[in-house]
């Protein structure tokens, strides 16, 4: 990683010097910031006066310019006194991760008598003390003695550039350790953590080192005080650990390690809630917590998932150069990850796009049940869902094609698989949250509660002994009639799960911004497909897509033939409650005059719960005795 090596402190502590053996060193330019200071800041120390801080204020905006042009191409080392930490921000600016500070440090007669011995400078003695005076010291810095050699000096910086680690990840589990891989395959130094269990877990990250040879720079540990005094400050630590209680016991245990500013980046599947929780208790610790989505499974986390990090924007700037390097690109070359809002918004939206998983998984395994009720063969479906590519391309589409064509010996592996799907929480999570809002997420439910049925297979054995009936009629439906309802179907499922993003973000504040999660949904995830890449555009100009034109176009060309395909499932006895679902509610978003009515005047007959009228705008209640209406 390229990077800015900034060696500040006093006048006359050697800071031109120590730059310039470092530059031999490491081979990399250098550039005394003396040399930047307009003339008027020249004649003014020359004279003897101090700079203050609107003197110095273009002086390291220019510093900073040049910080930022040089990153373009090469790491580089500046010389500059920075004495507060305002002037390191302002030098910093925008490039906070690639920056590191190395502060050398000595007594005030030592540096006196070394400026007192100096030829043709404009700092003098005299202006020491007030330099001593403005000195804040950097809590994040190499502080290094100059009363050592130059040469001792400059070896004691490069040691210490050179094994502390610029990240560090906690938990290597199968997402944990792939994710250690990219951020390695990308170049970064980093530390990796798993805990210690006799008998369990032993030297799990240092066996994992000496298994993949780009880890041969990274640190492994299985001591946890180890393991973040490894890492430069401030500490960046990702921890992929199961959701829950863990993550709360991991926390305490780093915090007694952790320092002023530090960064914990939550990447499993935590529920949003209690990531909003956590990022408070933290704040209170002056430590920051980032809750980040992570999608791709093992291999996606290792080539590049999406990522969906939220929090404070000042702490993810802190990350951001390593989440976005390590991410998916799109179409366009840019990085499947952005900064998505505040709290816990980064984790709701991976909750979603969980719950769009699920109903995505579900629609594509029951349009293979309708296929195989015609008579095909796992070969002849995968053949069929193969040439739906063209017009519905999606990962979960070619995996599902994949599955279907592999076979363990003379027999296909997928009629091998026990037919009870598991499940990790986020649908119920996704569920929930819908119903606390008050929103009409039905696919979502309906794939989820398909789920639960399906855990329940010594009751279907039994029930279908006593309740199965023969076909009452044939399957009539081309694979394009299928196909169209898959399409229908999915149109409806990203409706609805895009409807429960937009109105969290206005219950919750977060000014979340649809197109651009649709865009880092594009490639990395799981739900990335063709439909996915399609939206990023419709939400640049609205937030409901079933009013974009070219949406609503699809949905009326596909209706009829989720109309066939629902009802001969029907008639045949087929269970696609997920494809029966995104008709009924298609029908009831569209229908202008409800059955509603009904109900509210039901629960005004037995609660007096009242009513509004169509002819009267008022917005005013009534309520009417039924009973002596009808008597």
């Amino acid at each position: 990683m390229k990077r800015v090596i900034f060696i500040m402190g006093v006048s006359g502590c050697g800071k031109s010097t120590i730059a310039k053996l470092l530059s031999d060193e490491m081979n990399i330019p250098y550039f005394d910031g003396d040399d930047f200071h307009p003339e008027q800041n020249v004649a003014k120390m020359t004279n003897g006066q101090p700079l203050n801080d609107e003197d110095r204020q273009g002086w390291l905006e220019t510093l900073n310019r040049l910080a930022k042009n040089q990153l373009k191409t090469n790491s580089c080392i500046i010389v500059c006194s920075a004495l507060k930490e305002t002037y390191r921000n302002t030098l910093s600016n925008t490039i906070e991760n690639q920056v590191k500070w190395i502060h050398l440090t000595g007594d005030f007669n030592l540096i006196s008598e070394r400026l007192n011995n100096r030829q043709g400078h404009f700092m003098t003695s005299q202006l020491l003390q007030s330099q001593f005076d403005t000195l804040e010291t950097p809590r994040n810095a190499i502080q290094v003695d100059i009363s050592s050699s130059p040469q001792d000096i400059v070896k004691h910086i490069k040691n210490d550039l050179m094994k502390t680690s610029e990240f560090g990840l906690f938990g290597l589990g199968v997402m944990g350790k792939s994710l250690c891989r990219n951020l390695a395959n990308n170049g970064f130094k980093i530390s990796m953590y798993n805990r210690h269990v006799d008998g369990v877990e032993v030297d799990v990250a240092k066996d994992f080192k000496t298994e993949y040879p780009e880890l041969k720079d990274a640190e492994a540990y299985d001591d946890i005080s180890a393991f973040v005094n490894s890492l430069q400050q401030p500490r960046r630590i990702m921890l992929m650990v199961n959701a829950g209680k863990t993550i709360d016991d991991v926390i305490e245990d780093l915090l007694p390690h952790l320092s002023k500013n530090d960064v914990l980046i939550d990447g499993g599947n935590s529920n949003y809630k209690k990531t909003k929780e956590r990022y408070e208790y933290l704040k209170s610790k002056q430590i920051h917590f980032i809750g980040t989505g992570v999608s791709g499974g093992e291999k996606g986390a290792l080539i590049g998932p999406s990522i969906m990090p939220s929090g404070d924007k000042a702490a993810y700037n802190l990350v951001k150069p390593y989440l976005e390097t390590i991410a998916a690109k799109d179409a366009n070359g840019l990085p499947c990850c952005a900064y998505v809002g505040p709290e816990g918004s980064g984790q709701f939206i991976k909750m979603v796009h969980n719950g769009i998983e699920y109903v995505e998984m579900q629609l594509l395994a029951e349009v293979t049940t309708i296929l195989e009720a015609q008579g095909l063969n796992p070969d002849e479906v995968a053949e069929t869902l193969d040439s739906w590519k063209s017009t519905a391309s999606s990962y979960l589409l070619d995996i599902t094609t994949t599955i279907f064509k592999t076979k363990e010996g003379d027999d296909w592996l997928v009629k091998k698989i026990l037919d009870k799907a598991g499940n990790k929480g986020t649908g119920n999570w996704t569920t929930i949250a819908s119903a606390e809002l008050g929103l009409p997420s039905t696919l979502i439910a309906s794939a989820l509660f398909s789920r639960y049925i399906s855990f329940f297979k010594d009751e279907r054995v039994e029930l279908n002994s006593i309740f199965k009936s023969s076909k009452v009629s044939e399957l009539n439906l081309s694979a394009n009639d299928i196909l169209e309802a898959y399409q229908f179907a999915r149109i409806i499922n990203h409706y609805q799960g895009f409807k429960l993003i937009n109105e969290a973000s206005k219950a919750y504040h977060w000014d979340l911004n649809l197109s651009e999660i649709a865009r880092i949904w594009t490639s990395g995830c799981i739900i990335k497909s063709a439909l996915m890449q399609e939206l990023v555009a419709v939400f640049k100009t609205t937030s409901n897509l079933l009013t974009d034109s070219k949406i609503s176009t699809h949905l009326k060309q596909y209706k009829p033939s989720i109309k066939q395909v629902v009802s001969q499932a029907l008639q045949n006895d087929l269970s696609t409650p997920a494809l029966s679902e995104a008709l009924q509610f298609f029908n009831g978003i569209t229908t202008a005059y409800a059955s509603a009515n009904v109900i509210q005047a039901q629960r005004d007959f037995f609660g007096a719960h009242t009513y509004k009228r169509l002819d009267d705008n008022s917005d005013k209640s009534y309520h009417t005795n039924w009973t002596k209406l009808t008597n």
